[in-house]
């Protein structure tokens, strides 16, 4: 452990809630209870956008991997603030194997992404291919923030549906994926319903996440509900 994460890790511990963390821990209970040190989000948030200033915050993202989860949020947190996007597709690119659970992945956000959709699409082509299951879900992730308005396109919808996986965490992400293109762009996203282009578990839990929105409207909700598999 280099001085740097030894002083990172002083200060995360400074800012420990012990309740917090217990119930934390049980939302990512993948993650040993030990990794976590429960630091809330709002303080974490904080602390990185200070730390970001700083010349050591560049030192500390090379330093993977990290051993606790409030690590690799502050490493996130960190990602976000980057103003070049190519240092931050980059940098993403190099973080994305190392994380290992639904929050930390959903957290990240780079705000820069958003100015550079062209470039951006060709990394989560990437992305949604790979091996490592939050590589996956954050490509879908992005997908669902940035090409849903007016970027979108009806061939990115058939890049989620292509995606076959066991793992849980990539199934919600793909049914949360099309529950917003649903209430986004339903003529065009509900023909990927309609003929049953999602795996079963996956198709049921996007009708339920669209059904549970109030941004799709009541007889929406109704015909939505007819294709259910029982």
């Amino acid at each position: 452990m280099s001085l740097l994460t030894d002083e990172i890790r002083s200060r995360l511990f400074a800012m420990q809630d012990l309740d917090y963390r217990d119930f934390h821990a049980r939302l990512i209970p993948n993650i040993d209870k030990d990794h976590i040190i429960g630091v809330r989000t709002p303080e974490l948030r904080k602390f990185a956008k200070e730390f970001a200033k700083t010349e050591e915050a560049m030192e500390f993202l090379k330093e993977l991997p990290h051993k606790y989860y409030e690590e690799n949020n502050l490493h996130g947190f960190i990602l976000e603030t980057m103003k070049d996007y190519q240092q931050c597709v980059s940098a993403v690119g190099e973080f994305l194997p190392y994380v290992d659970n639904w929050a930390t992945c959903d957290l990240m956000s780079p705000k820069i992404f958003r100015k550079n959709l062209d470039d951006l699409l060709e990394h989560i082509k990437i992305w949604i291919t790979a091996k490592d299951t939050y590589t996956v879900r954050f490509g879908i992730e992005m997908l669902m923030k940035y090409y849903l308005d007016e970027a979108f396109r009806p061939e990115y919808a058939d890049m989620v549906a292509n995606v076959i996986s066991d793992e849980y965490y990539v199934n919600m992400m793909i049914a949360w994926y099309f529950a917003t293109a649903l209430a986004k762009q339903y003529e065009k996203i509900v023909p990927y319903i309609e003929d049953r282009r999602l795996e079963k578990w996956t198709h049921n839990k996007a009708i339920q996440k669209a059904v549970e929105s109030r941004r799709i409207t009541e007889e929406q909700k109704t015909y939505l509900k007819t294709y259910r598999y029982q």
